[in-house]
């Protein structure tokens, strides 16, 4: 019998695993903000100067800087699962994040954290983003 309540207990969460958001919608891109290129592209970025990586579709992340820089990685194919997940890890010995560099797609699966598919980082190209005008409704 508690097997049975821990099955209805965990009944929520699974299905809310299942459940699709708009920002999963079929049109990913939507959630890709507009940018305009800033420089040249580099090979490598610090990456103890990350603030923080934005991750925009299964091709597309962004790597915002400390000092308020964004560089914006797209992978010449799609990383499957990386756009539904929003979770990568890398594994580097030195202190760069290089566009030859293989990142991983991180999958929850049943609470825990596991390796999914591994993907090939492409040169990162330093942007801005561009403000949106808002339109009178």
């Amino acid at each position: 019998m508690p097997a049975r309540f821990a099955l209805l207990a965990a009944l929520p969460f699974i299905l809310a695993g299942c459940a699709v958001s708009q920002q999963d919608s079929p049109d990913r891109n939507a959630r890709v903000p507009e940018v305009k290129v800033a420089g040249e592209a580099r090979s490598c970025i610090p990456r103890s100067q990350v603030r923080q990586s934005q991750v925009r579709s299964d091709q597309i992340i962004d790597f915002e800087m400390r000092n308020g820089d964004v560089y914006r990685v797209t992978m010449p194919n799609r990383c499957p699962g990386l756009g539904f997940e929003r979770a990568f890890s890398y594994e580097t010995s030195i202190d760069q994040l290089c566009s030859a560099d293989i990142i991983y797609v991180l999958t929850n699966i049943g609470g825990v954290p596991q390796r999914g598919a591994g993907c090939g980082l492409a040169p990162f190209v330093p942007v801005e983003y561009v403000k949106q005008a808002k339109s009178a409704s």
